[in-house]
């Protein structure tokens, strides 16, 4: 199910005057992951733009080394 499916498929309650959204922890797990990936992508092209900023050059574009990744990872 997409982020847009998920979202059409939300019920609205009342409860003491409050208007809730309900939907499927399936539901809820989903429209999760919809919005992680759009998020994947806005740091992905962003890097990108980066890298085409500095000529292509990915030190230059702050890019690091698989080496030097595996130092900070660690």
């Amino acid at each position: 199910m997409t982020g847009v499916e998920t979202l059409q498929s939300v019920q609205f309650v009342t409860v003491k005057g409050k208007r809730l959204a309900v939907l499927s922890a399936s539901d809820w797990e989903s429209l999760v992951e919809w919005v992680e990936q759009l998020e994947d992508r806005q740091i992905a092209r962003a890097a990108f733009a980066d890298l085409a900023a500095a000529g292509g050059d990915r030190r230059r574009a702050g890019w690091l080394e698989w080496e030097d990744a595996e130092k900070v990872l660690a």
